[in-house]
């Protein structure tokens, strides 16, 4: 994943730049964002009780304002890591449940539109973001042998391997002076996160042998523009 994510890094600082341009009446500028917050993820899922957990991200983004119109526009980049948890047992006959622990990676590509609510002051943010996310991996290895609740021979190894490229939706609000700014992001899955799972020959014994999970994530955070 580390070459994906300086193939990204790469593209996004190709678009930060800082220079003025005239088109038409409008004086438009073009700058560049640091994005930094905390993240709460979770999977919106009917195949497996989840717990959502905390998590953190870090992002730049290339800005277009244009003082005359309504809006303005941002393509960025940013990485995150998030956690979730997923009810299981340690093992298969086990009548204990325990929440097995995940994290997950991710680089999410976003282009952006910010309404001007009062210009440099509030906007609201939406657009899409294209993503590419690692494997689910354990943070206590000691879980890697449980077994996952609402099915009898699945094991927690087993749902590890989900898609990995995923399209998000990503609407919220950005508040503060014109250089620093407070924001708070809802992100949603539009595509099918738990879809790989069904290409992998799972034992889905005593559950629904049909996976469907849309990811979610709240952002609190802050960006500082230049």
């Amino acid at each position: 994943m580390k070459k994906q994510l300086i193939l990204l890094v790469v593209i996004v600082t190709c678009f930060v730049t800082t220079n003025f341009a005239q088109k038409g009446n409008y004086r438009i500028s073009n700058g560049f964002g640091i994005t930094g917050g905390i993240t709460k993820f979770d999977i919106t899922t009917s195949n497996f009780v989840t717990k959502q957990g905390d998590g953190f991200l870090g992002g730049l983004s290339a800005m277009v304002d244009i003082p005359h119109q309504w809006y303005n526009m941002s393509f960025g980049m940013q990485l995150s890591e998030s956690n979730i948890e997923i009810l299981g047992r340690p093992a298969i006959s086990s009548t204990e449940e325990t929440f097995i622990e995940y994290k997950m990676f991710a680089a999410q590509i976003a282009f952006l539109g910010h309404i001007k609510i009062i210009p440099d002051y509030v906007t609201i943010d939406l657009g899409p973001m294209l993503q590419y996310n690692s494997k689910l991996e354990f943070k206590n290895k000691v879980q890697e042998g449980y077994y996952i609740n609402n099915y009898t021979n699945l094991s927690a190894e087993d749902i590890t391997n989900i898609s990995q490229f995923n399209l998000n939706g990503a609407i919220g609000a950005s508040v503060g002076i014109r250089n620093v700014k407070l924001k708070a992001q809802y992100l949603y899955g539009f595509t099918n996160i738990l879809k790989k799972l069904e290409n992998e020959n799972l034992d889905a014994t005593g559950g629904n042998a049909r996976f469907k999970g849309n990811q979610t994530m709240l952002v609190l955070g802050a960006i500082v523009s230049f």
